[in-house]
């Protein structure tokens, strides 16, 4: 059964910053795209960065670009998000998602078949 746990989330001042992790227990973690999305209440689930199983290609949500950060460590098995100066409007469950082997994956959510609980992120103004 494949895992994606979250975590890092919290509280934090606006133009701070957070650092979230992806931990996957995907036996081939490094064939698998990776994703990042965030979905706040009332809201769609919405894109905000990928990197592609070779870390070939890697997108960003025009609202995240310059200060969101996606990486990945396939030693570790772990996708990142560095997010710096946080904004208000930052704030959300923050998911990640994991394709199938080989996929490029999108900023779509039905480009990912494997998806974590979530953890919050809250930026104070």
């Amino acid at each position: 059964q494949v895992q994606l746990v979250e975590s890092g989330g919290g509280l934090v001042q606006a133009g701070g910053s957070l650092r979230l992790s992806c931990a996957a227990s995907l036996r081939t973690f490094s064939r698998h795209s990776m994703g990042w999305f965030r979905q706040a209440p009332g809201k769609e689930r919405d894109f905000v960065a990928r990197i592609t199983w070779n870390s070939g290609r890697i997108d960003y949500a025009e609202s995240v670009k310059g200060r969101f950060t996606i990486s990945r460590d396939n030693a570790k098995n772990t996708v990142y998000l560095q997010m710096n100066s946080l904004k208000p409007e930052d704030t959300a469950v923050y998911y990640c998602a994991a394709t199938n082997p080989w996929e490029l994956g999108s900023n779509t959510p039905i480009g990912y078949s494997y998806w974590g609980q979530g953890t919050q992120v809250t930026v104070s103004s």
